[in-house]
């Protein structure tokens, strides 16, 4: 049982009712719904997530290995499920998506095994010069940030699940960190 309560629709104000849904399955996500216990930061937090997919310099394909290379490390098997299929979609197969889970690079080329390293790097705090240096031969000091922020932020989202302890969706089962 969930730590705190699953906001409802009548539970927040009405400019706010929408920030419970998930934008691309378009109903509640428990995620949102014990957010939504305080409006005002579920209204920021879905800002900045949105901006996280929007701004942060990377394509779908590498948002979603970061996320998912962060949901592994941080062992938030909430995160891990709803990014399975997000993955899935940006063209992350079940193979890479099982090597993640269990913190293997192997499946990746060069460029994407020191974005996902970089990502784990900030989150562990140990982001030295030869790390910065080896993902900005890769990516401008934009996108350098936009992975920063995204590592961070979806650290950060994985602690509030964990500390809310947030069960999945109704009717779904976890894929497991290996989903093929």
């Amino acid at each position: 049982m969930a730590r705190v309560p699953y906001a409802e629709a009548s539970d927040v104000p009405d400019e706010h009712e929408d920030l419970l849904e998930s934008s691309l399955q378009g109903k509640p996500l428990r995620v949102y719904q014990s957010v939504g216990n305080n409006p005002e930061v579920l209204a920021g937090l879905r800002s900045f997530l949105g901006s996280l997919w929007t701004d942060s310099g990377l394509t779908e394909r590498e948002r979603e290995l970061v996320i998912l290379a962060v949901a592994s490390e941080v062992g938030n098997r909430y995160e891990w499920h709803q990014h399975v299929n997000i993955a899935r979609g940006a063209g992350v197969d079940d193979d890479a998506i099982a090597a993640l889970g269990r913190g293997d690079t192997g499946p990746f080329g060069d460029g994407e095994t020191t974005l996902i390293e970089y990502a784990l790097a900030v989150v562990r705090g140990e982001v030295d010069a030869v790390a910065h240096d080896e993902v900005a031969a890769l990516y401008d000091d934009e996108a350098i940030v936009g992975i920063a922020a995204t590592a961070r932020g979806y650290d950060a989202l994985g602690g509030m699940i964990d500390a809310f302890d947030l069960e999945l969706e109704p009717g779904t089962e976890f894929h497991g960190w290996d989903p093929r």
